[in-house]
């Protein structure tokens, strides 16, 4: 994990590669609480059984669970001291190019492609792209907006 020491720091560290994070499984179990939590309870997503026939040979999680890790891969990316609060400003660019088999691990890798200076702040765009164990295609990429304030 890459840490900055400082805003200053981070706001010359746009090209910065990060990562990759350690591998994280996605289980039946994780899916199942993502669908309780947002009730999207696709058969794709809930029911191992039937999915075994469908497209992707089985239940597969839903992409906006593989948003949701986002944060929590970032945590394992980087980090800035000195600091009073991180917010979450948005995301753009979203795409989920791969589905993620249950039972598949995954990770993340990303670059700070750029860093604003702000009033006692400053805001952060970062791409992260969501890999695959085993696949030539990531399962996501995404460009994370973070607001940093001193």
């Amino acid at each position: 994990m890459k840490v900055f020491e400082s805003l200053d720091e981070l706001v010359g560290a746009a090209g910065t590669e990060l990562g990759p994070t350690d591998w994280l499984e996605i289980d039946q179990a994780r899916v199942n609480q993502f669908a309780e939590a947002t009730e999207d309870r696709q058969w794709i997503h809930v029911e191992p059984e039937r999915a075994a026939s469908g497209p992707f040979g089985g239940t597969i999680a839903h992409g906006l669970l593989t948003l949701s890790l986002l944060p929590y891969f970032s945590h394992h990316l980087y980090g800035v001291k000195g600091i009073s609060l991180a917010v979450n400003y948005g995301y753009n660019k979203v795409r989920f190019i791969t589905p993620v088999k249950v039972g598949a691990r995954i990770r993340a890798r990303a670059v700070i492609t750029d860093v604003a200076e702000l009033a006692g702040a400053a805001q952060s765009t970062v791409t992260i792209t969501v890999e695959i164990e085993g696949s030539e295609k990531p399962a996501a990429v995404a460009e994370s907006i973070i607001r940093y304030i001193a």
